[in-house]
């Protein structure tokens, strides 16, 4: 048996506060937006199958039962309960909290409470330029109150994470825009910004992405599963990796996965990239061993971090981490009973991609 400590998961959101019925349930299993198709459920899924053996015992019920009898207990339990028990049967000690985004979600102080466990927040930078405009009545109000946004932000966050800064954005031009190009985004985004919208403009999110470069702190890159891949290859993210190199703020890729080992050359390569695991995992189901062999072949083992990516249903913390758990102990198991990895290697990498790589990474015995 691998021995790993309580698990740091570097990067989530929290939970809904209300309970929920079959369809919303279901909806959230799904990578995109909406419903399955008609005729099909996301229950029938890796990830469906994953809930479905971890979550039901953490709430008293056999594993494998019926997605109807599950949630029927969910609502028997009431969702605070429901909730506190399966995050207290993750083994996650500490979360990573991204703030930012839609929807009704509990703060990292609630989910803290509801885990048992430590939280800190990782600051979206879309949201601060987001509510600096909410304050600003000029171009020039507006870049002011952002700088001072995002000083103020570093003081107590432990991350900053964009949502919008994908690799199309930045593979063009990586390097940080001009004062002019970036008056000119601004003026932009601000006249269009009464019919809504988050920010958008390449521009514009360079210049946020190089404004949290610049205080040092780590900075999360989505890279992972959505609805145009040709966005979120990791490899598109080469050219920026290169130009902040050696400035003293390390790039965590998150979510990587189909292009995941894409994602662990970059953290091979340069010394200040660092490859997400947990998601991965969690939608491979029972595939998540030959996932996790995969990112062990290519990256360092001080370069991988573990999450949940968990959003709103306290069931995807859950699946992430036992699934990790699971997949880390069976590869790293086998190299030991192969004789290629000693027990003592074994135990001291698995706490490493466990905890302590995103401890040293987001300094939390710093924080």
């Amino acid at each position: 048996m691998i021995e790993m400590p309580p698990l740091v998961d570097q990067y989530c959101h929290g939970v809904l506060r209300t309970e929920l019925g079959l369809g919303t349930f279901e909806a959230a299993l799904g990578r995109g937006a909406g419903a399955p198709a008609a005729g099909t459920t996301f229950f029938d899924s890796q990830l469906g199958f994953a809930v479905r053996r971890w979550c039901p015992p953490l709430l008293g019920l056999e594993a494998h039962c019926p997605p109807a009898r599950y949630l029927a207990r969910r609502r028997e339990l009431g969702v605070l309960e429901s909730g506190r028990l399966l995050l207290r049967g993750s083994g996650i000690g500490t979360y990573l909290v991204d703030t930012g985004g839609p929807g009704d979600l509990t703060r990292p102080v609630e989910l803290a409470a509801a885990a048992g466990a430590e939280a800190h927040e990782i600051v979206r930078l879309e949201s601060l330029a987001e509510r600096a405009a909410d304050g600003a009545d000029t171009v020039a109000s507006f870049l002011a109150g952002l700088a001072e946004a995002v000083h103020a932000a570093a003081r107590s966050a432990v991350a900053f994470t964009s949502a919008g800064a994908n690799g199309t954005v930045l593979a063009g031009a990586p390097e940080p825009p001009g004062p002019g190009e970036v008056r000119g985004a601004a003026s932009r985004w601000l006249a269009a910004r009464p019919r809504g919208g988050p920010v958008r403009d390449p521009v514009l999110l360079r210049h946020l992405l190089w404004s949290a470069v610049a205080t040092g702190l780590p900075l999360q890159l989505h890279s992972g599963p959505g609805e145009r891949l040709d966005r979120t290859d990791p490899a598109l993210l080469t050219e920026f990796v290169r130009a902040t190199a050696g400035l003293g703020s390390d790039l965590v890729l998150l979510h990587g996965h189909p292009y995941h080992r894409h994602a662990a050359q970059l953290a091979a390569v340069f010394p200040h990239v660092h490859a997400d695991i947990g998601p991965a995992l969690a939608h491979t189901g029972a595939r998540a061993a030959a996932v996790l062999a995969e990112l062990l072949e290519l990256a360092p083992f001080g370069k991988l971090l573990f999450s949940s990516a968990g959003r709103r249903l306290p069931e995807l913390h859950v699946v992430a981490a036992r699934a990790f758990r699971e997949a880390l102990g069976r590869v790293l198991g086998g190299w030991v009973a192969d004789g290629a990895w000693s027990r003592h290697d074994a135990d001291r990498v698995a706490a490493m991609v466990a905890a302590g790589n995103a401890r040293r990474v987001y300094r939390l015995d710093r924080a």
